[in-house]
């Protein structure tokens, strides 16, 4: 299990750094509803987080073959899904560079004006997102590697959803705790994100992209 646990770090990390849901939070944190609708967007991206990688988890071991051909072919679909990330992570670079320091989706400026519904259907769409889909393939499969029992397994995709949700879970729990203090901190992430999430996020793609390459090359 400590295996798994050290194969399922970089990739939860690499999901808590993506930049559109640390980006709609901040939105949602800073509107006159941050309360009821960051409980709301909380909500929604725990269980699309956990049911995707739950998902990813029962697909991977559903893989056909015997023991050592299942192990082959979980082998080469991390091959896939690190190739597949490092060139969405590429790609990504590319079109910042000729786009400049633009602002994300115009979507993303008005969720702050969202009801309660809405927001927690969006935490779950999230999920959807290629990114988010790849990464969550990786740590599924990490977990099959590790072929463990059902309550380890659980436990993993828990592990895995509390990592990738936390830059989504804390600044909305503190927020609601202390709104005064968190506000300037709020709007000067907000900035930086602005500034910088994208490439960020970009170059962790690449980074994870050859981890779960060498993962599989490895196996």
């Amino acid at each position: 299990m400590g295996q798994a646990l050290l194969q399922l770090i970089p990739l939860a990390v690499a999901a808590a750094l993506s930049s559109v849901p640390i980006t709609a939070t901040i939105f949602i944190l800073l509107s006159e509803s941050r309360s009821r609708s960051g409980l709301g967007f909380l909500v929604g991206t725990l269980l699309g987080t956990f049911a995707t990688v739950a998902l990813a988890t029962v697909a991977g071991q559903a893989l056909p073959g015997r023991p050592r051909e299942h192990d082959a072919l979980v082998a080469k679909v991390e091959v896939a899904i690190g190739s597949a990330l490092v060139l969405l992570g590429v790609v990504t670079l590319a079109r910042r560079s000729r786009a400049g320091s633009g602002g994300g989706p115009s979507w993303l400026d008005r969720i702050g004006t969202f009801g309660t519904l809405s927001v927690f259907g969006i935490g779950l769409a999230l999920n959807l997102r290629p990114k988010a889909i790849l990464l969550a393939a990786a740590a599924g499969l990490a977990i099959v590697g590790a072929d463990l029992e059902f309550p380890e397994n659980l436990g993993l995709v828990v592990f895995y959803t509390v990592i990738a949700t936390c830059t989504v879970g804390v600044p909305i729990v503190a927020t609601i705790l202390f709104p005064r203090r968190m506000e300037p901190r709020l709007l000067s992430a907000k900035g930086w994100i602005a500034a910088h999430s994208t490439t960020v996020g970009a170059a962790m793609m690449i980074l994870i992209g050859g981890f779960v390459i060498g993962l599989g090359v490895s196996s």
